[in-house]
């Protein structure tokens, strides 16, 4: 298979499922702990690319960060959700599996299928 390419939160539940699922179903995939690794406007606009979605689609909700940021308020353009994101990684939505036939948000976790 491949390369997969799991954007992780060992401290979310539901990116320790993605994670074990894609292991369950023999994958062993790479593992960028994006909180640690703090990813680019660059990097996260090319994962936007591949899921096909403007900023507000990957943004985390009701995150003191984002409270903060300014990025929950009405009119808030997509470019300072991106600024934000890419400042408080905290503000991208979990798990993103990552493959060569796509990617996904992986809530629930069975959306995964549709990538592998």
């Amino acid at each position: 298979m491949d390369r997969v390419v799991i954007w992780h939160n060992p401290s979310c539940g539901s990116s320790r499922n993605a994670l074990a699922y894609l292991k369950d179903k023999g994958v062993e995939p790479s593992i960028y702990l994006y909180l640690k690794e703090k990813p680019s406007k660059t990097e996260i606009e090319a994962v936007l690319t591949r899921l096909n979605l403007p900023p507000s689609g990957l943004l985390r909700p009701k995150q003191p960060e984002g409270e903060a940021a300014g990025v929950y308020a009405a009119g808030v353009s997509e470019a300072d959700i991106l600024g934000a994101m890419a400042a408080e990684a905290i503000l991208i939505q979990r798990p993103i599996v990552l493959t060569k036939k796509g990617a996904v948000i992986a809530r629930p976790k069975e959306k995964i299928d549709a990538v592998l």
